[in-house]
């Protein structure tokens, strides 16, 4: 299906197309999601520009992505969806700027469609392009990979305080490492979907100030152009950040596995040695032999008992003594 936005009073006005021979010609943005082959052949019919193919937009190599075409600008960026839910994915979407007239080509849902969408509905200028359409969409899309990276931040900082929290916050409660290291899994895998994504905007971007020089644009939307790179710079140094304090994270993290297994396999071992002297007596006093000079003693059995105990204590009184526990 496909949808058109035309410029309503004060306001972009939506129509989800069903007849293709009713697209109007005056459609600022056509948005196109999971379009058939009859619906890209109608878009290419009003717009004279061809529609790629979802094969096309995921070929990676810059000169697949970026391109112009018959005055068309092809341009096709990396999004995230649903980065809100524990399984986050990027889809390729593709932007076609020829004529003032924005066509986006998308096979998801990103949420800043929606978000630029709502936004234009309730108003806008008459006199809307789809430059400025595009520009929306870019900005939406930016602040959106910011908001992601913030919160992305604020879960990493504490998963930290998990693993690093005081020793007498973490008495009385068993700490859930295997939980906190799919955690630190799921916030790396979504910094850097966000990093691409954001990588692949500003190659967007770069392309669009580029082919700017020859096209009139207006000075705002120039300025709002630079503001974009330096935008998408920033985060993207930021979501670098992020991927090397998930690094040192889940480093820390199986460091801290590693002390827990160590002092679990000391404490074993202590009780072992501690254990060894009253075994070697009790193995002694177990014999069955008949010449035993302790065998008929009345004060044999509460003897053996005391000598176990006193071996058992000074080996433990030796390794406190160390300070080896």
């Amino acid at each position: 299906m496909f949808s058109v936005f035309v410029p309503f009073e004060s306001s972009l006005k939506k129509a989800v197309i069903e007849d293709l021979a009713a697209v109007p010609e005056h459609a600022v943005w056509i948005d196109l999601v999971n379009p058939t082959a009859a619906e890209d052949k109608a878009v290419e019919k009003l717009s004279g520009i061809a529609i790629p193919t979802r094969e096309d937009m995921q070929e990676i190599e810059i000169s697949s992505r970026l391109y112009m075409e018959n005055g068309a600008r092809y341009m096709t960026a990396t999004l995230m969806c649903q980065s809100d839910t524990d399984m986050p994915r990027t889809t390729a979407v593709t932007f076609i700027l020829g004529d003032h007239r924005l066509v986006t080509v998308r096979y998801d849902q990103p949420k800043p469609f929606a978000l630029v969408e709502a936004k234009l509905a309730r108003s806008c200028t008459p006199a809307i392009t789809g430059e400025m359409v595009l520009m929306e969409l870019l900005d939406a899309v930016i602040d959106r990979c910011a908001d992601i990276l913030e919160r992305c931040g604020a879960e990493i900082d504490q998963v930290s305080h998990d693993i690093f929290e005081p020793e007498s916050e973490r008495h009385g409660h068993a700490k859930q490492y295997s939980q906190i290291l799919i955690s630190i899994g799921r916030k790396g895998d979504l910094t850097s979907k966000v990093r691409e994504s954001l990588v692949s905007i500003g190659r967007v971007v770069a392309f669009l100030s580029a082919v700017v020089e020859g096209v009139k644009w207006s000075k705002d939307m120039r300025e709002q152009l630079k503001t974009m790179q330096r935008d998408v710079v920033s985060l993207t140094d930021h979501a670098s950040y992020l991927s090397s304090k998930i690094t040192f994270v889940l480093d820390a993290m199986l460091g801290v596995v590693n002390l827990e297994q160590n002092n679990i396999i000391k404490l074993f071992s202590v009780m072992a040695v501690v254990l060894m002297p009253p075994t070697l007596i009790a193995s002694i006093y177990g014999m069955n032999f008949k010449s035993m000079p302790e065998l008929e003693w009345v004060h044999g059995y509460p003897f053996a008992l005391v000598l176990m105990l006193i071996a058992a204590i000074v080996p433990y009184w030796i390794f406190k003594w160390k300070k080896w526990l």
